[in-house]
């Protein structure tokens, strides 16, 4: 790699090109999720199959009660019971809840065209990357821009990967969607810039080795915070629907979704997955930091909110595992640690000087 060489704006122009027609396709995928969503909330069948299972005990025993009363009800509910089990979704685990079509067949359609849509963004998104690292024969994330459309990359890597896995998890789609346009509508507006040589203390290999095993780590824990948000609706959703409380205008849509169980151990799952990755890039980091500065460590800002972000998600699988914490501690406590992985990444680059500034917007 050569500092000296100037970048391919042709190629360079090219990415700006395809990051643009992929946050118009993610744009898609998300008003396509959203219909899925509000199709699907019209099922009769979904509205019922939404409720959690201490619910669906108890409406059995009332069902029965009625059966007893009048055999007309009891019929009704036999036949709705029959055609939900009749159609292909309801194969799932009802753990697994009914999903963000709720049984319906268009809003379906509409899900499964979002995740073409999405894997489409995806392909675009993945080649605007690689042409950006082209236009400048480097690894693609030397500034705050490359890595938020990496990381942004990642996150939806994550997705598919467990779309791919035959996880059932089309529900992430919306908030996944969402997040990513957030993030690439932040970094083409506010934190671009034009492609160029590293300074020489990013001229190294382990820029390939530190910062993408960074940006993997954290297209999982994004995902799994997404996944965290979501356990702590569907918890007070089903809280709610234990104690007989009014369940609120969005009850239907936390009805769609996996139990709270499933979601809290999705995360944990996810978690648990990637803090081995997270713990080799910040011994990468120190590592290249000897190669660069002479010293492993130096607490650097950008060195110490690292290891901030390690401990807050060793705290939280240290007492996942040893005090059985789950549910909502657990939630809060995973959640603090991506918090301190985002300050780590926009709050620390933006707002505090350090040897990691050379980096820049």
């Amino acid at each position: 790699m050569n500092p000296t060489t100037t970048a391919d704006q042709t190629l360079a122009q090219l990415s700006n090109w395809l990051i643009y027609s992929a946050i118009a396709v993610y744009l898609l995928a998300f008003l396509t999720h959203c219909a899925e969503w509000a199709f699907g909330s019209r099922s009769r069948v979904a509205r019922l199959s939404a409720t959690p299972a201490t619910h669906q005990a108890g409406a059995a025993g009332t069902a029965a009660d009625t059966a007893a009363k009048g055999r007309t009800q009891s019929r009704t509910a036999s036949a709705a019971g029959t055609a939900v089990l009749a159609r292909p979704a309801a194969r799932r685990s009802a753990e697994d809840g009914p999903g963000a079509a709720g049984h319906d067949p268009q809003a379906d359609l509409l899900g499964r065209i979002g995740v073409s849509l999405t894997t489409l963004a995806f392909l675009l998104h993945l080649a605007s990357v690689a042409t950006r690292a082209w236009s400048v024969a480097r690894p693609p994330w030397g500034n705050m821009y490359e890595f938020s459309t990496a990381f942004a990359l990642a996150a939806t890597g994550t997705y598919l990967g467990l779309l791919a896995a035959r996880k059932q998890v089309r529900w992430l789609g919306l908030p996944v969607t969402l997040s990513v346009l957030l993030t690439l509508g932040l970094a083409v507006t506010v934190l671009y810039v034009e492609s160029a040589q590293l300074v020489p203390a990013l001229d190294s290999y382990w820029l390939w080795i530190h910062v993408s095993a960074a940006i993997i780590s954290g297209g999982a824990f994004h995902t799994a915070a997404v996944a965290t948000l979501l356990y702590l609706a569907r918890d007070r959703f089903e809280r709610a629907v234990a104690d007989g409380r009014r369940q609120g205008r969005l009850a239907v849509l936390w009805g769609r979704l996996p139990t709270a169980d499933r979601l809290d151990t999705l995360s944990y799952r996810l978690n648990a997955l990637v803090f081995p990755l997270w713990t080799f890039a910040v011994i990468a980091g120190a590592v290249w930091a000897e190669a660069a500065w002479g010293r492993y460590w130096g607490w650097d800002p950008k060195e110490t909110w690292a290891f901030i972000t390690w401990v807050a998600y060793a705290a939280y699988l240290h007492a996942r595992v040893t005090a059985g914490w789950k549910g909502r501690k657990a939630a809060y406590l995973g959640l603090i640690a991506f918090v301190t992985f985002v300050f780590n990444y926009y709050g620390v680059n933006i707002f505090i000087t350090g040897l990691h500034s050379y980096a820049g917007v």
